[in-house]
């Protein structure tokens, strides 16, 4: 094979790359990694300290975490979860849960999705003010409350909402 041939077959390749959007892909993980870098540079990707663990009810644990959402468009935000609160003592480990969440906002609608595992359906209350939706659920062994603002305003009877495996998916028309 001539270096003729190898060209051709390089770009057949790149063809079938860009064709089924992997170039895209792979250049999203790449930002995704250059934000998790400058994250870590900022002291943001990892934390260390104490915690004071006395007011723990037996069995309680602490959850912490974040999410990074890249896909509006816009500049990536950092959202955390979990039962860790910032307190002017310091950080505290709260009973109640922030879930994961994620906010699509559609042509016709907005999606939120809430992850909230140990939870039934029935413990679940959804208030909706305008453009504050309020999620809160208390079940056998865990709680959770989130509170979230949307960008624009809604009327509570355009709100339906559906609960799977753990995963509360809440949809509002505009």
């Amino acid at each position: 094979m001539g270096e003729k041939d190898n060209k051709h077959n390089e770009k057949e390749q790149n063809a079938d790359f860009d064709l089924f959007g992997l170039g895209g892909l792979f250049k999203g993980i790449e930002k995704l990694v250059d934000l998790a870098g400058k994250l870590d540079e900022k002291g943001m990707m990892s934390k260390e300290g104490e915690i004071n663990l006395d007011h723990l009810k037996k069995g309680m644990k602490g959850v912490y975490g974040f999410t990074i959402n890249t896909a509006s468009g816009g500049s990536p935000k950092v959202e955390t979860f979990g039962n860790i609160k910032k307190t002017p003592e310091g950080p505290k480990v709260d009973e109640e849960r922030e879930p994961i969440t994620d906010l699509m906002d559609e042509k016709d609608e907005i999606v939120i999705l809430a992850e909230m595992p140990g939870i039934e359906e029935a413990d679940i209350k959804i208030d909706l003010k305008e453009d504050i939706l309020e999620i809160a659920a208390v079940g056998t062994n865990r709680t959770y409350r989130k509170e979230l603002l949307l960008p624009v305003r809604v009327k509570k009877e355009n709100l339906s909402n559906k609960f799977t495996n753990g995963i509360l998916e809440i949809r509002i028309k505009k």
